[in-house]
């Protein structure tokens, strides 16, 4: 049930954000396209406490437990950064603003990968966080290995993206030929 619920918040998240960039740009009406994006982190809500409710009423602590915990993170860290960087691409696309810039090449972009670490890094703790209150919660009576293992998971990802940051600050991306790095 939680990894039906998962991707329906995922499916739900990608529908409200196209629901509302639509009625932004395509229809004109942006109080009500905001509207619509604010409605966002009611999906999630919605996934953390039918969670809460899950292990609750009896069910062993699972992997989709745990998932649901890294889902929440990484929304959390990126949910908000995810909206504003498609809310500039369409507008662009379909309002005709300013093309957005992009990350740059060479420091400008190890800056630019550090930060979004950054938001793995507080995802993470976030996703941690859930973890270690679930286990919390479920006490010494049940089997709380596998939330104990997603921690790792989360730790494991962190892990990942500060090697990719740190491969752009030792070997930065360089401009292509008559483009200016940052």
């Amino acid at each position: 049930m939680v990894v039906t619920l998962i991707i329906a918040c995922e499916v739900g998240f990608w529908l409200l954000l196209a629901a509302g960039l639509a009625l932004r740009y395509l229809a004109g009406m942006p109080r009500l396209g905001a509207a619509v994006l604010l409605c966002e982190p009611a999906l999630e809500l919605v996934l953390l406490a039918v969670t809460a409710i899950d292990i609750k009423n009896g069910a062993e602590p699972s992997w989709t437990h745990g998932v649901a915990a890294l889902y929440l993170g990484y929304t959390v860290a990126y949910g908000r950064y995810t909206i504003r960087w498609l809310d500039g691409h369409a507008a662009h696309r379909l309002a005709g603003a300013p093309k957005p810039p992009g990350p740059g090449y060479g420091k400008a972009r190890a800056v630019h990968e550090w930060k979004l670490w950054t938001r793995t890094l507080i995802g993470a703790a976030v996703a941690i966080g859930l973890l270690q209150l679930a286990i919390l919660y479920v006490g010494g009576d049940g089997d709380v290995s596998r939330l104990e293992t997603m921690r790792y998971v989360a730790l494991r990802i962190l892990g990942g993206h500060a090697i990719a940051a740190a491969c752009y600050t030792i070997w930065p991306k360089k401009a292509p030929d008559g483009v200016e790095a940052a």
